[in-house]
């Protein structure tokens, strides 16, 4: 089945740089080197999640077994420090839905952290990135345990065009500290 996957995406691929021409082609050739081959992870996530855009554009890590929300979020905020990443706050949602349900919710807080001058070249660069901001991660509980969810940073890194030094170096910087965020929350390794 996935080889006929990769055989629908190439004609895909084909049809619309036939279609929209030479304005494609000139796009592409202004792409950070990396691009198609991030595009056919999304492809084949987009595919795998029945159509669901937000399984394409996102990463997940299932919470290890026995790790607290409390730890997660202890390690989140202190990897925000350790790589200089702004904590900008935090949104109970599970809370804030018992508050006005009276009623127990399942865990839902989304934790938001920044690095105001990276945000402030990368919205300069593109100002469609300020709609990214902040940076997101979202602690799910679902019937199997506790989840992480946060978008996919490699969409920002290596499918845009090309960014200039040094906002690349920061937005690869950005990039890695929330992959750490996900990994080390996700294990409870502080």
């Amino acid at each position: 089945m996935r080889k006929s996957w990769t055989w629908v995406k190439w004609c895909v691929l084909a049809s619309t740089v036939w279609l929209t021409g030479c304005g494609t082609i000139g796009t592409m050739g202004k792409l950070e080197t990396g691009a198609a081959a991030e595009a056919g992870r999304m492809w084949d996530r987009w595919v795998d999640g029945n159509g669901d855009i937000a399984v394409a554009t996102t990463w997940e890590r299932k919470v290890k077994a026995g790790v607290t929300a409390n730890e997660v979020e202890q390690v989140l905020k202190q990897v925000a420090t350790e790589r200089n990443m702004k904590d900008v706050g935090t949104l109970p949602l599970s809370k804030e839905l018992e508050a006005r349900t009276g009623q127990k919710q399942k865990l839902l807080t989304v934790y938001s952290f920044c690095t105001p001058t990276t945000a402030r070249r990368m919205v300069d660069f593109s100002p469609h990135m300020a709609a990214y901001l902040p940076c997101r991660i979202s602690l799910v509980e679902k019937e199997d345990g506790l989840w992480m969810y946060t978008l996919n940073m490699d969409m920002m890194v290596k499918m845009g065009r090309q960014l200039p030094s040094p906002l690349k170096e920061e937005a690869r910087a950005v990039r890695d500290t929330i992959w750490e965020m996900m990994e080390r929350g996700s294990k409870g390794e502080f």
